[in-house]
C-alpha cells in the first residue's frame, strides 16, 4: 500500500454565505458581487440578463487595446474622433496623443473621442475593433455579450450582463498595465486634467479602481473593485439609479461578514526524490482560496507522499489536496510534479541502499505531519 503524509490544516477563518439582500434593498436591476480568484459570487441579481452597459464598455476597450498596442504609440486625431457624442476628453484634430494619453481619458474621462480614436488605429475600423473585442468574449467563455463599438454608446446589438462584465473586469484586472489606469484619480495630458468619475476611489476604503456608464436607453451601470484584508471584490450594477449607495452597501456588508482564505501552498511546494539527478521536484496544484463566512470551519487535507523514487514525469499526478468547510468536503484538486526528474545513471542503488534511503527519507520526513492553524 502506498504510504502517504497527512497535512490536517484546520483554520477557524473569518468569512462568507451570501449578502443578506433581506437587509437592504438594491436598486439595481441586474448586479453582482463577484470575488475573482475563487470565483465565489456573494450575491447576485439577475446576473445574466442582457442590458445595455453604457461606459462600461470601456474597461473592454481597454484590454483589448493594452494586448494589441505599445503605450507610447503615437495616435492620428481626426476631426471625426473629436466630433463623436457623449462623453470627451476634448481630443485636438491633428494633435499628437500616444496610446497612453489616450487610455487616460477613456477610463478617467470616459472619453468617447479617445475611444473612437484608439479602436482605429487598434484595428483600422470600428468594426474591426468590435470583432477583436468580440473575440476575446469568445475566449472567456462568455455568452451573453455582444459588443458593436468602442464607447457604448446606444445599439440594439451592444450589451453584455453583469457576470460577463464581472469576468471583463477580473481578466483586465490581471494585467498591471490596465490596474494603473482603473486606479488613476487624476492624469494631466496635454495641458488639461482629467479627474476619474469613479467617486468610490475617493470615498471607499480599498478602491483599487471602476468605470461609470450612463446613456438614458442604459441608464446608470457601475463596475469597481475593492480590496481589504487580502480579500479582493467586483461589483457591477446595471441600470441602477442608486449604484454608488449599492455598491458601498455591498462591500461593507462582504468585508464585514466574509473572510479570504488563501491556501497554503508552501505546504505542498516539494518533495524528496529518491535516485534522481535532483533531490527534490517541485509540485503544483491547482487549488486556490476560497471565500468562507467567519464562524466557518475550513479543513486542508493534504496527502503527498513521503518521497518518490526517479525517474519522475513532469505533470505525474502525486498526490491531492481536499478543501471541506464545516464538514463538507468543497473540492479535491490534485497535485502533480512540475517537471521531470531524470534517473541518476551514475547512483545505481542495490535494493539494500534503496531501502536504507527509503529509511531515511522517512524518518527526516515524519511518519505523520499535523498543523493546526487558527485565525
Amino acid at each position: 500500500m502506498k504510504r502517504t503524509t497527512t497535512i490536517l490544516l484546520t483554520l477557524l477563518v473569518l468569512m462568507l454565505g451570501v449578502v443578506p439582500a433581506s437587509a437592504y434593498e438594491y436598486s439595481a436591476e441586474a448586479m453582482i458581487l463577484y470575488e475573482p480568484r475563487s470565483g465565489t459570487v456573494l450575491y447576485e441579481k439577475n446576473a445574466d440578463a442582457r442590458l445595455p452597459i453604457a461606459s462600461t464598455t470601456k474597461i473592454m476597450t481597454a484590454l483589448v487595446v493594452l494586448e494589441n498596442c505599445a503605450p507610447d504609440e503615437p495616435v492620428n486625431v481626426t476631426a471625426a474622433h473629436a466630433a463623436v457624442e457623449g462623453s470627451s476628453m476634448y481630443l485636438r484634430p491633428g494633435g499628437e496623443y500616444s496610446v497612453d494619453d489616450l487610455l487616460y481619458g477613456l477610463m478617467l474621462a470616459s472619453g468617447n473621442d479617445a475611444a473612437l480614436a484608439l479602436a482605429e488605429h487598434t484595428a483600422g475600423s470600428v468594426e474591426a475593433f468590435a470583432a477583436l473585442m468580440n473575440e476575446k468574449c469568445a475566449s472567456l467563455g462568455l455568452e451573453n455579450t455582444h459588443f458593436d463599438n468602442p464607447h457604448g454608446l446606444d445599439s440594439e446589438t451592444h450589451y453584455s450582463s453583469a457576470r460577463d462584465m464581472a469576468c471583463i473586469t477580473a481578466c483586465a484586472m490581471e494585467r498591471e498595465d490596465f490596474c494603473r489606469y482603473f486606479a488613476t484619480e487624476r492624469k494631466c495630458v496635454r495641458g488639461i486634467t482629467y479627474v476619474n468619475h469613479n467617486k468610490l476611489l475617493r470615498s471607499c476604503d480599498g478602491c483599487l479602481g471602476g468605470k461609470t456608464g450612463y446613456t438614458r436607453s442604459a441608464g446608470r451601470s457601475l463596475v469597481s473593485c475593492v480590496e481589504q484584508d487580502g480579500m479582493r471584490l467586483i461589483c457591477v450594477t446595471l441600470r441602477d439609479p442608486c449604484d454608488w449607495d449599492d455598491h458601498q452597501h455591498c462591500y461593507d456588508a462582504a468585508f464585514a461578514d466574509y473572510y479570504y482564505v488563501p491556501m497554503p501552498e508552501e505546504r505542498w511546494r516539494s518533495i524528496a526524490v529518491l535516485s534522481g539527478a535532483d533531490e527534490q521536484v517541485a509540485l503544483r496544484c491547482s487549488a486556490g482560496g476560497l471565500v468562507v463566512p467567519k464562524d466557518a470551519v475550513v479543513t486542508l487535507d493534504v496527502r503527498l507522499p513521503r518521497f518518490v523514487f526517479a525517474p519522475v514525469s513532469a505533470g505525474a499526478e502525486l498526490g491531492s489536496v481536499t478543501v471541506a468547510v464545516d464538514g463538507e468536503t468543497v473540492y479535491t484538486a490534485p497535485v502533480y510534479s512540475e517537471r521531470t526528474v531524470v534517473l541518476n545513471e551514475g547512483e545505481l542503488l542495490s535494493p539494500w541502499e534503496r531501502f536504507g534511503r527509503r529509511w531515511k527519507a522517512m524518518c527526516a520526513a515524519g511518519f505523520v505531519q499535523k498543523t493546526v492553524w487558527s485565525a
